[in-house]
C-alpha cells in the first residue's frame, strides 16, 4: 500500500506543478529584464551597442491611439564614430518593442 500511495502522490505532484507553470507562464507579464534583452536584440541587428538601460516601473505610452503599459528604457551605439542614444518602450504584455525614439 506504501508504494501505491507514492506513486499517487507522486502523480499528483506532478500534475499540480505542470498546471502552476502553464498557469505562470500564460498570465505571467514579461520582466524588465526580458524587455531589455527583446530590446537589445532588435538594435544589435543594426550593429553593436555600447551600453544600455530600463526603468523598472511600467509607464503608460499613447502610440497611434492605443494605450499601452510599457518599460521605457534606452540604448547607446556609436554611429559613424558619434555616440547616438535611443530611447524605446517596450509593452509589457507581448515583450514588443512598441516605440523608438533617437534622443540627443
Amino acid at each position: 500500500m506504501g508504494k501505491r500511495n507514492l506513486l499517487f502522490a507522486f502523480a499528483a505532484g506532478a500534475a499540480a506543478g505542470y498546471l502552476l507553470k502553464h498557469q505562470l507562464d500564460t498570465y505571467q507579464k514579461i520582466t524588465p529584464e526580458k524587455a531589455l534583452d527583446n530590446a537589445k536584440e532588435l538594435f544589435k541587428k543594426s550593429g553593436p551597442i555600447n551600453g544600455s538601460w530600463i526603468y523598472m516601473k511600467p509607464e503608460e505610452v499613447n502610440k497611434n491611439g492605443i494605450i499601452y503599459k510599457a518599460y521605457r528604457g534606452g540604448v547607446t551605439r556609436n554611429v559613424d564614430g558619434k555616440n547616438k542614444q535611443y530611447e524605446f518602450y517596450v509593452d509589457t504584455e507581448t515583450g514588443g518593442v512598441v516605440d523608438i525614439v533617437e534622443t540627443e
